[in-house]
């Protein structure tokens, strides 16, 4: 089952024996635990109920015991085994045989990164037990920021500005969470949260960094941009919201690249594309460093490094930036 289509059910749920949480996403994790929380514990739960046991340490036999013993005060105990892809490996065998047969006094739950579906176990556990938390598609993480938005912190967010948002951010949805909370604090009594509300608060910062960076890939200079993207990493800052900014910017050339082959002048272009007035000598620099044929390759370029970075390629994150990097700096 899919984790957003899970948390949408609310309370409507049946609370299952067993749940498997997989995927890389660590905000939807946090989310549906703390809805599995509330729904096998209810709402005046504390931590007498609960369990936690590291993935690397725990043993099968010591988790069952604590699976029968049902707790003061709760309906039932939430066992958690965190990390569990090695406790699966393990005990993999026994597990089969057990999980048919959980008792109902307790809740297992498992927090693994991967979920194969060629195993028995998985067969066993079935799609409503076995739920997934992966970032959603791009048009689907746009609308779950408008709605989150709304029910989490009680403002409207815009459809173009819930757009920019993860442009601009890009898709970690922890991230996404901190800037909406950011944003509804910032227009105050406002209900609506606009474009230009992201773009003031969250645009910025981010594409002045952007814009330095490129400038540098402009002038074909490669270690410079890459030196200035290092400082971005010794600050904190992801590769994946790194790639965020530069797609809001790439993807202006390609639309300006694509508008001047049908006869418009580059600046009203890079205009008409959104490019700001600030930044239209240096974009219009950009766009002549790459040439048409390049700006007309890079939406391709920007899917093949964002699945990379995703797990595609089994190179590390930084080094896939750092190569796009002396791709586009690299001279025609």
């Amino acid at each position: 089952m899919d984790s957003l289509t899970y948390l949408e059910r609310g309370g409507k749920a049946k609370v299952l024996p067993l749940y498997v949480l997989h995927g890389d996403e660590p905000f939807l994790k946090r989310q549906v635990l703390l809805a599995l929380r509330q729904r096998a514990l209810g709402d005046e739960s504390d931590d007498s109920a609960v369990s936690v046991h590291a993935g690397d340490k725990a043993v099968f036999a010591a988790v069952y015991d604590e699976l029968q013993t049902a707790p003061f005060f709760h309906p039932r105990r939430l066992v958690m085994v965190e990390n569990a892809d090695p406790f699966v490996t393990r005990f993999r065998a026994t597990m089969e045989k057990k999980v048919g047969d959980l008792p109902e006094s307790g809740v297992l739950v498992l927090d693994v990164k991967t979920w194969a579906a060629n195993t028995k176990l998985y067969k066993l556990v079935g799609d409503e037990s076995a739920i997934a938390c992966k970032t959603p598609a791009t048009n689907r993480l746009i609308s779950w920021c408008t709605t989150w938005c709304r029910s989490r912190h009680g403002k409207e967010l815009a459809g173009p500005a819930a757009s920019l948002l993860v442009d601009l951010v890009g898709q970690e949805m922890g991230v996404l969470d901190q800037e909406l909370e950011k944003l509804a604090v910032f227009v105050g009594q406002r209900q609506q949260i606009e474009s230009a509300d992201v773009d003031r608060l969250v645009g910025q910062s981010r594409e002045e960094k952007t814009w330095i960076i490129f400038d540098a890939i402009a002038a074909g200079r490669a270690g410079e941009a890459l030196s200035i993207l290092e400082r971005l990493f010794d600050q904190g800052e992801e590769p994946l919201r790194i790639l965020g900014a530069f797609s809001m910017q790439l993807r202006r050339l390609a639309q300006a690249a694509y508008l001047s082959g049908q006869g418009k002048t580059l600046r009203t272009a890079l205009e008409q594309a959104g490019v700001p007035p600030f930044a239209l000598q240096s974009a219009e620099q950009q766009l002549r460093h790459l040439g048409r044929p390049r700006a007309e390759r890079l939406y391709d370029w920007l899917l093949e490094v964002n699945v990379g970075m995703k797990g595609g390629s089994p190179l590390p994150e930084r080094t896939l930036l750092e190569r796009f990097i002396v791709r586009l700096a690299r001279k025609e």
